[in-house]
């Protein structure tokens, strides 16, 4: 199996033995159940923001650890502080080094939208997601069929939540649907870990205008940024080189300040 496969092998036991913990019932009686949403689109619309989508994680099936005493509050605080647009948290334990609580502390303590990035192939996770704070959920096309993503997305717009659906090939554009509000390239390929950020150029075209256009993974510049919007990108999910750092708000903030 590739890494994707055993990540997903991996999340289909954890979401049996999490439902087995905490049944659906328990998760409506959350506190932030039927809070309504900060809508993500809003956010990275407005030209007066940055646009980034900060993203927490403490390690990835890559690398390994990244940062694994990062305090989530403190980043996601700091992230919202210096200009972030909206943060990403991973809530995958296992690979990623993270948990659904690490997505309600950010919710919490920040007001800009959060996003739940998961390997979602559950309705138990996207009634999770809701329960904990998310604004957004992300789903991964390759991760999915075209069935399981309508079915999926149906749920969480339901819910209320917005969907960030994420392609790596222009072939996977075809599995969006009306409920997805926003379709990101991801230019790091999940079978290999590969990262080409000149995917992102290649595939801008192909998306349809009726949806917001991100790119995510190997953007290390706000030169890149620039770049990507030229192409008819909207927003960018940019989290490992902030988090590799010692301080990541501080590198967030120093990659802010290059924007010319």
């Amino acid at each position: 199996m590739n890494i994707l496969d055993t990540i997903i092998a991996s999340k289909v036991k954890q979401i049996a033995s999490d439902a087995e913990n905490t049944p659906v019932s328990e998760l409506e009686k959350s506190k932030f159940f039927s809070r309504d949403i900060v809508p993500l689109t809003d956010y990275i619309l407005d030209r007066g923001k940055t646009g980034i989508i900060a993203e927490f994680k403490r390690k990835s099936p890559s690398k390994g650890m990244i940062n694994p005493d990062a305090d989530v509050e403190k980043v996601t605080r700091g992230y919202e502080g210096k200009g972030a647009s909206a943060i990403s948290v991973l809530t995958d334990s296992e690979f990623f080094g993270g948990s659904i609580r690490d997505l309600s502390l950010a919710r919490g303590c920040c007001s800009i939208p959060v996003l739940r990035k998961d390997f979602i192939v559950d309705e138990y996770q996207i009634v999770e997601a809701k329960a904990s704070g998310a604004d957004a959920i992300l789903l991964i096309a390759a991760a999915l069929s075209r069935e399981k993503t309508m079915k999926l997305a149906r749920l969480a717009r339901s819910l209320g939540l917005q969907v960030l659906f994420e392609i790596h090939t222009p072939v996977e554009i075809n599995m969006a649907n009306e409920y997805i509000n926003i379709i990101g390239v991801n230019n790091r390929d999940l079978s290999t870990f590969k990262v080409d950020i000149n995917l992102s150029y290649d595939i801008a075209e192909m998306i349809p205008d009726h949806y917001i256009r991100i790119s995510e993974s190997g953007i290390l510049s706000y030169d890149t940024i620039i770049k990507l919007r030229q192409a008819g990108y909207q927003g960018f999910l940019i989290g490992e080189i902030f988090m590799r750092t010692n301080d990541p708000v501080i590198a967030f903030s120093e990659f802010i300040s290059k924007k010319v």
